[in-house]
């Protein structure tokens, strides 16, 4: 029987480790890969929260505009129900658009209402934690217009 040669001895142990160091690097890639989607869908879910936030403060001032005719300021605290706080801005113009058959003029008010929705329970935005991956922030305008009479332009 013939014996082996030293030089040939310990090829299997390079093999062993190196197959070891790639099955490791695979294993990180996946942790990352993993963690990365989990940080992915908790934004997503943030940012359609911070969303429909916006949204609800949009509904209350064109609900304050059109239907009690104020046009106001105001925080919602919906920290309580989904973790979000909402600033509503509201401004008003009136516009002259013509005469009605009396000849008196007719006056279109334009309300304009901003929503700013964020995840912060003291003031939105919150320049505290504007920076961290936590933070989401939706903003949403929308403009309504008023004839006299209640009617919409």
């Amino acid at each position: 029987m013939k014996r082996p040669s030293p030089h040939q001895g310990g090829f299997a142990y390079i093999a062993a480790v190196i197959v070891v160091v790639v099955l490791a690097m695979l294993a990180t890639a996946a942790v990352r890969m993993y963690t990365t989607q989990q940080a992915s869908a908790s934004q997503d879910l943030l940012s359609a929260q911070a969303w429909q936030a916006a949204r609800a403060g949009n509904e209350w001032g064109l609900y304050q505009a059109l239907q009690r005719g104020n046009c106001g300021n105001a925080v919602l605290n919906l920290t309580a129900d989904n973790g979000f706080l909402v600033n509503v801005t509201c401004t008003q113009n009136t516009y002259e658009v013509g005469q009605n058959a009396a000849g008196q003029p007719i006056r279109n008010t334009i309300f304009q209402i901003d929503a700013l929705a964020c995840n912060s329970a003291t003031v939105c935005p919150d320049p505290n934690i504007v920076n961290t991956h936590e933070y989401t922030e939706r903003r949403r305008i929308v403009t309504a217009c008023l004839q006299p009479g209640g009617d919409d332009c």
